[in-house]
């Protein structure tokens, strides 16, 4: 409450009276601008991060694809190395549709015990379990039963599921999308909205797994749910069902700790179930729901009629296709060249690792990764664009549809392929997923697309709402916003921005530094005399050229990089609050660098390895594997320092690496925070 005291004539009080508002409400309102602001650059690091990182999936496929047509070619132990790579569970055991049984509970097994059919006390009990979080997994032996069961029943389901409002005397339709394994937000919609019932039926549309710490837990409540409620709980496939996605993004790492005996197993069945989820839904003729989106191409008579449990993953590129493939992206590095070498300095024209010549096959050139388990038959190029379009494509303002190149995969459509799509089939709405929005869900195409996220807090504590939709029969949705949050109520708008901020520059510095020979070499391009210093503008078109973030490296600048004097920027600067978590003097910069950059890779490469998940890797694999990786990425690191890093790391001298300890030495921390814990949204896409 403002109290204006102002002495002397009545008007001249008002006069000043009115000054004062106005000069309070021109400051709120350029506080609140300014505020909004860093919002929104705080909300694109996020994304443009969280879009790279998908991009970076594309580069781990491939060079999966080269490892598996190489290995045996570039090191003597390849078949071993290999074999680990394709083992699976044995198929024998797989097809016995009672193999569960050979799984014993011990009765020291506190857990809820299932039976099936699953009943209404099993469901409960199942769910009484998960939110007192006790045990701390349920027991293998059920989980694969409980797989099984879902797999029996998805085989009967069709690829479009269709809906109706007229069947329920409530109109409590819902549809929620983008769980990403986290339990509290399921928890919570489930408070709020009531259980799936005959009362409460559910679209979930996609994407229940990865990132999260509890992606096990909300997948297995959903499987139960349809298994009781088959006619009321709805389940669509999202992209990150798929076994490919799961290798980067957590579920397979989760799935390996929690179930140490059975894992492999339960692997394999969720990769089955998965590819056997429908891929779209509609309710009463008029409202579409897929998880991604849609093409100028997308057909859904051809999408009805497909087989989709062939589709494994989307990842999987089509035989038929990869002579085109090759021959376009051939097309565009020459032409990316011709034009990169006419306006630009000669550090921007090679912003990408270089390429060594491919004399290794095709494999090498393929950006998609073929499944690790035996090849499956070719794929028809066709279904497999429809797949990945409905699964991967985002909605765009501009007319047309093009190619995503942000993710990498999909398309962007713009409102008249909304439009043209929704005109012949009859439909007036496309309700979709796939994008994190601020305050849960969005709006676009003159509304004719409704995106929807449920997961809260997706990037940061505060980042962002939850929300659903409910429909009814007069088909207009209703939006309901949630946030899970210990914490962030107690927290200003203010305070909430500044936390966001912190979190994203952080990620955003992160990513600076495990780019920083290009950039530097970059930056040294504009400055002749070697000052230190360059233009802000050539800082910002470096930056843009090196990391292709598409952000407004101008407004960052203040938060990156320090102004000399005369105002140019001190490029080095840029790299201050960085480094290493262990610096190890033995590594060379160039394979220090290499490290930092593709760490996340290595970690999925080498969790594979580790079977056991014990931590513990050999000298051997460490060295053929990171042979193969460099080679992959022509990154020139000459063997002698690899085979140097790993006898360094041997610290016992027992042969094998403890590779969490690998890790944490090529981890990017920010100096101020290594003595306390940081929340990271490294690897959250």
């Amino acid at each position: 409450m403002w109290h204006l005291y102002c002495y002397g004539d009545p008007r001249e009080k008002r006069s000043t009276a009115i000054k004062a508002a106005v000069l309070i409400q021109r400051w709120f309102r350029r506080y609140m601008a300014h505020l909004e602001m860093r919002r929104r650059y705080t909300w694109n690091i996020f994304q443009s991060i969280e879009y790279a990182s998908e991009q970076d999936q594309l580069q781990l496929s491939s060079f999966f694809s080269f490892m598996l047509n190489n290995i045996t070619h570039l090191n003597g132990s390849g078949p071993d190395l290999i074999s680990k790579l394709m083992d699976s569970a044995s198929d024998s055991w797989m097809e016995n549709e009672n193999c569960y049984n050979f799984v014993s509970v011990p009765e020291t097994y506190t857990g809820p015990r299932l039976s099936f059919p699953l009943s209404l006390p099993d469901m409960n009990a199942l769910l009484s379990a998960f939110k007192e979080r006790q045990p701390k997994t349920l027991h293998a032996r059920y989980v694969l039963q409980l797989l099984y069961e879902t797999r029996k029943l998805l085989k009967q389901m069709p690829n479009i599921v269709h809906l109706s409002t007229t069947y329920t005397k409530e109109i409590t339709i819902c549809e929620i999308g983008d769980l990403h394994g986290q339990l509290d937000d399921l928890l919570l919609i489930f408070y709020k909205n009531g259980l799936p019932s005959a009362e409460t039926p559910y679209v979930f549309n996609g994407d229940f797994v990865d990132r999260g710490k509890n992606s096990i837990e909300v997948v297995v409540l959903l499987f139960a749910y349809l298994l009781l409620y088959p006619d009321y709980m709805h389940l669509n496939r999202g992209n990150h069902e798929d076994h490919l996605m799961n290798l980067r993004y957590g579920f397979t790492k989760e799935v390996m700790q929690k179930y140490k005996i059975h894992g492999c197993e339960i692997l394999q069945l969720f990769q089955d179930v998965f590819s056997l989820l429908p891929v779209a839904t509609i309710i009463d003729g008029k409202i579409l729901i897929v998880h991604g989106g849609i093409s100028d191409q997308t057909d859904l008579d051809f999408l009805s009629a497909l087989e989709r449990h062939k589709i494994k993953s989307a990842l999987r590129f089509p035989e038929t296709a990869v002579e085109q493939l090759r021959i376009s992206r051939a097309c565009r590095q020459v032409k990316r060249i011709r034009s990169t070498d006419s306006s630009r300095p000669s550090s921007s024209r090679s912003h990408n690792i270089q390429r060594t010549p491919n004399h290794s096959g095709s494999a090498f050139q393929l950006p998609f990764l073929d499944s690790l388990s035996a090849p499956s038959p070719p794929q028809h190029e066709q279904e497999w664009k429809q797949i990945v379009d409905i699964l991967w494509s985002d909605p765009k303002a501009p007319n047309g549809c093009s190619p995503n190149t942000f993710r990498g995969g999909g398309c962007y459509f713009g409102p008249d392929v909304t439009r043209r799509l929704l005109l012949q089939q009859g439909l007036q709405l496309l309700i979709r997923s796939h994008e994190c929005k601020q305050e849960g869900y969005e709006l676009c195409h003159s509304g004719q697309v409704i995106t929807i996220f449920s997961a809260s807090n997706y990037y940061e504590e505060g980042s962002n709402r939850g929300a659903y939709i409910k429909v009814g029969r007069e088909l207009m949705p209703r939006f309901y916003q949630y946030q899970v949050s210990r914490f962030t109520r107690k927290l200003t708008l203010t305070q909430r921005v500044r936390a966001a901020e912190g979190s994203a520059l952080r990620a955003l510095k992160e990513k600076l530094f495990t780019h920083r020979s290009e950039l530097i070499l970059g930056f040294q391009q504009y400055d002749h005399n070697n000052t230190g210093t360059i233009l802000v503008s050539e800082w910002a078109q470096v930056l843009e050229t090196g990391l292709r973030l598409e952000l407004p490296w101008r407004t960052l600048r203040p938060h990156l990089a320090r102004l000399a004097s005369d105002g140019r920027v001190e490029y080095h600067s840029c790299f201050e609050d960085m480094e290493p978590g262990i610096p190890l003097v033995q590594v060379t910069p160039n394979l220090a660098e290499a490290l930092f950059r593709y760490r996340k890779d290595i970690e999925i490469i080498f969790n594979i390895i580790d079977k056991d998940h014990s931590g513990l890797i050999s000298i051997e694999e460490f060295r053929h594997t990171w042979h193969l990786f460099s080679a992959h990425l022509g990154v020139k690191i000459d063997n002698r320092a690899i085979d140097d890093l790993a006898r360094s790391i041997d610290f016992n001298k027992d042969g094998n690496i403890d590779f969490n300890e690998f890790l944490e030495a090529f981890r990017v921390v920010h100096k101020l925070d290594k003595d306390q814990p940081v929340n990271r949204i490294t690897g959250k896409i």
